[in-house]
């Protein structure tokens, strides 16, 4: 048999089913985390920012060389060494709500998938000599033996 060549081997991945699964998976998931994100970032955080006091998580920071800052963003702008603890509780959230919602999906789906029906058996094993033989047998063609009747 002949080896095929990098582009043909190349064009029939790229040909592929499965290949453009991915792709619009990735797309999708690309545009679910920037709804997630827009979520959390522009409503629950700030009702929860809100239910705690006025607190904007995304301009929560610690200025570790003792510098003060109005805003996170003027902070990162002057490029303050500087721990943006508020930044990684709206990431951190996000990651939460994304992986639950995933979680449901998964669930969703595996509950949808029909189970495999289990055939049939069509092999029986002989009582006496413990050999495969046809499930409507009446007698064993290995040790001659008359098959009890099945009930």
């Amino acid at each position: 048999m002949a080896k095929k060549g990098f582009w043909s081997e190349f064009r029939d991945f790229i040909t592929k089913g499965n290949l453009v699964e991915i792709a619009v998976a990735f797309i999708m998931g690309a545009a679910f985390g920037a709804v997630v994100k827009s979520f959390i970032n522009d409503v629950i955080m700030p009702v929860v920012g809100y239910l705690i006091g006025g607190v904007d998580f995304s301009n929560l920071f610690a200025v570790l060389t003792g510098e003060s800052y109005p805003s996170a963003q003027v902070a990162r702008e002057a490029g303050a060494a500087a721990i943006y603890y508020g930044a990684f509780i709206n990431t951190f959230i996000t990651f939460l709500i994304v992986a639950f919602v995933m979680f449901l999906l998964i669930k969703a789906v595996m509950r949808m998938r029909k189970p495999k029906e289990v055939p049939a058996p069509a092999t029986k094993e002989c009582p006496y000599c413990k050999m495969k033989i046809p499930i409507s047998a009446t007698r064993c063609p290995y040790c001659t033996a008359e098959l009890p009747a099945e009930g």
